[in-house]
């Protein structure tokens, strides 16, 4: 099943190329060619080959879920961008972690509260608190942005599929985007429809997952995913020999470096010290795709071993 998508993918991003007119970033066949080869890697998984993910974007250098932050990470070559969705009073998605704007702006209130308008007029703070000249952007927007220069992950994005569908589908990205999620497979095709044959999905897995060798199974043998993401708390967690058997059937292994709690102790402060410790023994235990705070630390980790490009 997932050599006969990556058939139809280059098919339809070929045709796109010549369909969905100019890029914000770049409208140049070079950045087309960026998510063509990100897409190949990402179909064809060898332990090679291990790909980047930048939490909520370079929120180090940029407000976290900004325009700027998710260009901050095409201009370094990052593979995927993790965005936060959620949706105003009048409908919109925009991004944002939290439910209210509260922390990361200038502003105060429920997002869901707030028409698009409103949230337009605050000013995003940076990580000292102070505000920017960046604001809020619309899902849009941001599609609009990373359209043919990086793969984006939809966090906190299942109450709002079918809006974020319209959304990818209008900015013709659609093979761009990947969703996930914890649900079971019947839940998750009774929940996502027909679009589930049109999305790239994720099941997500951690050692509390119910019956989590009958779930992982049902989903190979149901959707035959690109991806597993895998949360695990310790170096002897029973999720090991889980990610053995997903790898058998060639899919990809996401882990988190965020904290501890997704990765036991191989996080990403870790790896300021330490990377083969912190990143290197994730890569050892199974890991290709890994999710990181730290995205221009791990590239160059990575392309010091030869594992990136």
């Amino acid at each position: 099943m997932i050599r006969i998508r990556l058939i139809f993918l280059t098919i339809i991003l070929f045709s796109f190329q010549f369909l969905s007119g100019s890029n914000i970033v770049s409208g140049s066949s070079e950045c087309h060619l960026r998510v063509k080869k990100i897409l190949s890697d990402l179909y064809n998984p060898t332990d090679l080959c291990v790909l980047v993910v930048a939490h909520r974007g370079d929120w180090r250098n940029a407000p976290e879920n900004s325009i700027q932050a998710i260009k901050n990470c095409i201009e370094m070559g990052v593979d995927i961008v993790e965005i936060d969705v959620r949706m105003t009073k009048d409908s919109v998605l925009v991004l944002m972690h939290d439910n209210t704007i509260d922390r990361t702006t200038t502003g105060t209130g429920k997002i869901s509260d707030m028409t698009l308008t409103e949230l337009k007029s605050v000013q995003l703070l940076n990580g000292c608190d102070r505000a920017t000249k960046h604001r809020i952007p619309t899902l849009e927007e941001a599609m609009q942005v990373a359209k043919g220069n990086i793969m984006v992950n939809l966090d906190k994005c299942s109450n709002y599929m079918d809006k974020a569908f319209e959304v990818i589908d209008k900015t013709h990205t659609i093979e761009q985007v990947i969703f996930k999620g914890s649900k079971s497979i019947d839940q998750v095709k009774e929940k996502y429809g027909s679009i589930l044959e049109e999305i790239i999905y994720m099941p997500v897995i951690k050692e509390s997952t119910s019956h989590l060798r009958g779930f992982v199974d049902d989903f190979i043998f149901e959707l035959g995913p690109v991806a597993f993401e895998v949360i695990y708390k310790s170096d002897d967690s029973p999720m090991f020999d889980v990610i053995q058997t997903i790898k058998k059937q060639e899919c990809r292994i996401w882990v988190n470096t965020l904290w501890e709690s997704l990765c036991g102790e191989h996080t990403d402060d870790l790896a300021v010290d330490d990377p083969d410790a912190a990143w290197g023994w994730v890569i050892d235990n199974g890991a290709n795709i890994i999710q990181t705070d730290r995205p221009e630390l791990l590239l160059k980790y990575l392309r010091k071993k030869g594992l990136h490009d």
